[in-house]
């Protein structure tokens, strides 16, 4: 017979896989609009981050809850920490496809410039990431996890090559500065969705196994790398 503890914690299983299934059409939505330059779907993207707001509030409380009331031990306790770390990471995610729609407006009325093929790359591979990430959580599955943190460094590789490139098509030509500056800012919020995704993967270790592995450092997509900030919406 399943106890109260364990119908808690399928709840609260249940509340973050609804989170997250929204977290990742927010994502989708803001990469598109990205592509596309679509206006009316970037409005739609800043529109649903409240939703994904009032979820975290409602996923803390139903963690707090169950913390005080049931007491959970070992791995149950483990879940219960790592689901209040994963819902910070997953409103994180949310606020950068914020930050994704914001600057694909300001981008919509310059010129376009050459196509970049790393970004696209990078793009798909941040988004395959999220979706392993919740995946791994879902399953409990370590080895997906650990696949997940293992491509981590394969964005951050593509994002210093955006940069590169982006770097010299200014230097190049003044014009394009506007539209270069906006895509910088864009693959660094496109590197922040795997960072969060590797947070998330690792916190499916953590409470899978018991075990801590290395924290990756964030850089700020806004600003130089060596000056961080938060993924708030910019």
């Amino acid at each position: 017979m399943e106890t109260q503890l364990q119908q808690q914690l399928e709840d609260l299983k249940s509340a973050l896989l609804s989170m997250a299934a929204l977290v990742e059409e927010q994502i989708a939505r803001a990469i598109t609009a990205h592509v596309e330059r679509d206006v009316e779907l970037c409005d739609q993207v800043i529109a649903g981050d409240q939703s994904i707001d009032a979820m975290e509030l409602e996923i803390d409380e139903q963690c707090i809850r169950l913390l005080a009331l049931q007491h959970p031990i070992a791995r149950d306790l483990r879940f219960v920490a790592a689901s209040m770390k994963i819902t910070i990471d997953l409103e994180r995610l949310g606020d950068i496809a914020v930050n994704i729609a914001k600057k694909t407006k300001q981008l919509a009325g310059l010129p376009l410039l050459k196509p970049l093929v790393d970004l696209p790359r990078m793009a798909d591979l941040s988004q395959s990431m999220v979706k392993d990430s919740l995946n791994a959580f879902v399953r409990g599955d370590e080895q997906l996890a650990m696949d997940v943190c293992d491509r981590d460094e394969e964005v951050n590789q593509l994002q210093d090559q955006i940069f590169e490139e982006l770097l010299a098509c200014m230097k190049e030509d003044s014009g394009s500065v506007p539209q270069a500056m906006q895509l910088i800012f864009i693959s660094r919020h496109i590197e922040r969705l795997a960072d969060h995704a590797t947070n998330i993967a690792e916190g499916v270790v953590y409470f899978s196994e018991g075990r801590v592995i290395k924290h990756h450092a964030s850089d700020d997509p806004n600003q130089s790398p060596t000056r961080p900030e938060s993924d708030g919406p910019a």
